[in-house]
């Protein structure tokens, strides 16, 4: 999808390919992603979508052709100044946050200031008051000295939210943020969701699920077989028409991926499913 050039873009991949060691996984890829868009990587299991958001963190190994984050080359974020780091967050794909040392939900989320201290340094009152911010965005505010091994599993989630958050991030990458969380909990995130994008923070997420989020994610990528198949409106209810001999010029039927049930129109009157 072409867009006016009206600021600098916080994603751009042209002809990008991706995997691990010397193995390609996504091939090909062109995307531009712009400041403060609210952007779903869908596709089945073993599409590529995750591997797609992994060569943006630099989890993966860039193949060939290019990868820029927030205007620099994927790798060298991390030799900028100190004042530039943090400025992308990672919600990874798992349901816990609990490990073999006990930690409070104040003490994991101030591990997302880290970024802006350095390892050796103690949280300031700017970072304390970052956390309990975050802490709060995420409606936990009332659990801040709890342990998180006395959350819920979708209470959890939303502190690895509130972990990314701490660092204010301009860029806020999620994988399957809303599998196997509660609907309380999904609904609770898409509040939060809701109101980081309106701040101005891009949202790139990654899901096979998007009516829990449907009022937040507005454009869809999807990924099929390695390779970017659709880039365009996220809409509900509708579908996305490929180009029809029968297709009139005037018809201004809305044209976008399908939310509850994706699938991809090949011809009037007939559908194939994607993402299989």
């Amino acid at each position: 999808m072409n867009r006016p050039a009206t600021a600098p873009a916080v994603i751009h991949l042209r002809d990008a390919t991706i995997g691990y060691g010397d193995v390609p996984i996504v091939r090909g890829a062109d995307l531009t992603v712009g400041p403060g868009e609210a952007v779903a990587v869908l596709g089945s299991n073993g599409s590529g979508k995750t591997t797609l958001a992994r060569g943006l963190l630099g989890l993966a190994a860039v193949l060939g052709g290019d990868v820029e984050l927030l205007g620099a080359p994927v790798g060298r974020l991390s030799h900028r100044p100190p004042a530039q780091r943090g400025r992308v967050g990672y919600v990874p794909q798992r349901h816990s946050v609990t490990g073999a040392v006990p930690a409070t939900v104040r003490e994991v989320v101030g591990v997302g200031r880290l970024a802006h201290l350095g390892l050796f340094r103690r949280l300031g009152a700017a970072d304390r008051a970052a956390v309990t911010d975050a802490v709060a965005a995420v409606g936990l505010a009332d659990r801040l000295d709890d342990p998180v091994a006395a959350l819920s599993g979708g209470q959890q989630r939303r502190v690895l939210v509130a972990r990314a958050l701490a660092a204010e991030p301009e860029l806020l990458i999620m994988d399957e943020p809303t599998a196997g969380v509660d609907a309380a909990s999904q609904e609770a995130l898409a509040g939060v969701l809701a109101r980081v994008s309106s701040g101005g923070t891009t949202l790139v997420v990654v899901t096979h699920e998007t009516a829990p989020l449907a009022g937040v994610l507005t454009r869809a990528v999807v990924v099929d077989h390695g390779r970017i198949s659709y880039d365009g409106p996220l809409l509900p209810g509708h579908t996305l028409d490929e180009p029809d001999p029968h297709h009139h010029p005037h018809d201004t039927a809305p044209r976008g991926y399908r939310m509850d049930q994706p699938t991809v129109t090949t011809r009037r009157g007939g559908s194939a499913e994607q993402g299989r």
